[in-house]
């Protein structure tokens, strides 16, 4: 009589599976030089034509709203189609819009509505992808044989390294050959992600069952809400993420540009977001080893309070090398947040609802950026780069005290 073997569960010892893992992070790389060249060559493309920073500033905005949008809707699509196809179908559309920008220049011309269109539309499509790799990280976690913590570290570094490599890539380029033939290589960028992303094979990656997905997409997207804000630690952190990113985004976008633009040092400012780039993937590395002996609250709160009182420090306009420091110190105490922030929506949101739960709390950082940046320009211009360094520091630094009466992020530790 034969013997019938009986088939382990993926992830279980012994049979530990790294593919999965490995294609992820691989997608999420391809995909993110892709979002990173363009995040430098759309507002160069704007200039070359009118010379006139208005008009890159429209394109910004244009791309920044249905951002906001997107990705609060983002999660339902991946819950309602599944986590391989969304993100497949969301890359190939942003490959469209990447190189519909050049097919437009040599046939019909480019005018900057037209360009700030197509931005807007590349721009819609990013927060799915996003939001279906990240809800496949759990999966690839069991089969790998790895703890969460280790995954989310490496996958937020890898994401850093990305937007890191995407730019600077995107600058060489349009020296070499043109800011509108970059573009094909951003589209590129996107192929190679869908080729990986097909590759993937994952418990609950493919199309969810009947009963398992929203009725439509604005009622799973409402159930999305009502679940992150009915759950105390996912509302916390959603609330806090907000606060700080309306207040910390403007000193990267904003203000170092105004500093840096009125000492006429654009390759001092260069360093200085590389500085913040490179202390973040060192950070979100740091974070899997310093997890087993550090509390992820009080990494947070040390990471909330340390990122104010080097923005403070910011504030007295020290020599370049100061600054670098405070950047890199600034980007290193931050790397861990993104790995807490993904830990905390894990192991808080059904398998059904992942994609929901992730779309939600991405949205609140991406609302939180332009309001921030509404309320610092005018403040800029009335006080000065000193006055708005303090303006911004010291409620981050009084929200780390907060944080430290919060009972409910002990939840994160449970």
């Amino acid at each position: 009589m034969p013997v019938t073997r009986r088939r382990r569960p993926t992830g279980a010892p012994g049979r530990a599976r790294y593919l999965p893992l490995v294609l992820i992070n691989l997608a999420t790389l391809f995909s993110g030089i892709g979002n990173g060249i363009a995040i430098v060559v759309i507002p160069w493309l704007v200039l070359e034509r009118t010379g006139r920073a208005s008009d890159a500033a429209i394109v910004a905005g244009a791309a920044a709203v249905p951002l906001l949008v997107a990705s609060l809707f983002s999660g339902t699509f991946v819950d309602k189609f599944g986590r391989r196809r969304t993100s497949m179908v969301s890359d190939a559309l942003s490959a469209v819009s990447a190189s519909a920008i050049p097919l437009f220049a040599v046939t019909t011309g480019l005018s900057i509505p037209l360009i700030a269109a197509l931005a807007a539309l590349g721009a819609t499509f990013d927060p799915a992808g996003m939001a279906a790799r990240e809800s496949m990280l759990p999966a690839a976690t069991r089969a790998a044989g790895w703890k969460l913590d280790r995954t989310n570290s490496l996958y937020e570094a890898n994401y850093n390294v990305a937007y890191l490599i995407g730019p600077g890539v995107g600058g060489v380029l349009i020296a070499m050959i043109g800011a509108v033939t970059t573009l094909w290589i951003t589209a590129a960028g996107f192929v190679f992600s869908i080729i990986v992303v097909a590759f993937i094979r994952l418990a609950d990656a493919g199309t969810p069952e009947q009963d398992a997905r929203p009725a439509s997409i604005w009622h799973g997207t409402l159930d999305g809400l009502k679940f992150v804000w009915n759950n105390k630690i996912l509302r916390t952190l959603a609330l806090v993420d907000m606060a700080v990113v309306a207040l910390y985004m403007p000193v990267e976008s904003v203000v170092f540009p105004v500093y840096f633009t009125e000492l006429d040092q654009p390759a001092q400012l260069g360093s200085v977001l590389m500085a913040l780039a490179v202390g973040g993937i060192v950070g979100a590395l740091a974070y899997a080893p310093l997890a087993p002996l550090m509390s992820r609250r009080l990494i947070m709160i040390c990471a909330i309070g340390v990122l104010g009182i080097a923005m403070l420090a910011m504030a007295l306009l020290p020599p370049l090398w100061v600054i670098l420091v405070l950047a890199g110190l600034q980007g290193l105490v931050y790397g861990p947040v993104g790995p807490i922030a993904n830990y905390a929506m894990q192991t808080r949101s059904p398998e059904h609802m992942r994609g929901r739960v992730v779309g939600v709390m991405t949205s609140t950082a991406y609302a939180a950026g332009p309001l921030g940046y509404l309320l610092v320009g005018p403040f800029l211009d009335q006080f000065g780069i000193s006055a708005t360094f303090v303006a911004l520091s010291i409620p981050i630094v009084v929200i780390a005290v907060v944080c430290t009466a919060l009972p409910v992020l002990g939840e994160l530790d449970s």
